[in-house]
């Protein structure tokens, strides 16, 4: 992912907050929570291994 995969992300949990939505993010590789990580974007989305807590976390 580069840049531009990122600001996609960024810009479409903005849409999706913004219309009251909820974007969470599911088995990212190591590489990719690095990379939040070190953009401090990790600190900003619910991130998830497996499917069915992802889905429970929809509820609350």
């Amino acid at each position: 992912i580069d840049s531009a995969g990122l600001g996609e992300i960024v810009r479409t949990y903005t849409t999706v907050s913004r219309q009251g939505g909820k974007l969470k993010l599911l088995n990212l590789t190591k590489r990719i929570q690095d990379l939040l990580a070190i953009t401090k974007l990790l600190t900003v989305f619910d991130t998830y291994e497996d499917e069915s807590e992802a889905v429970k976390s929809f509820g609350n």
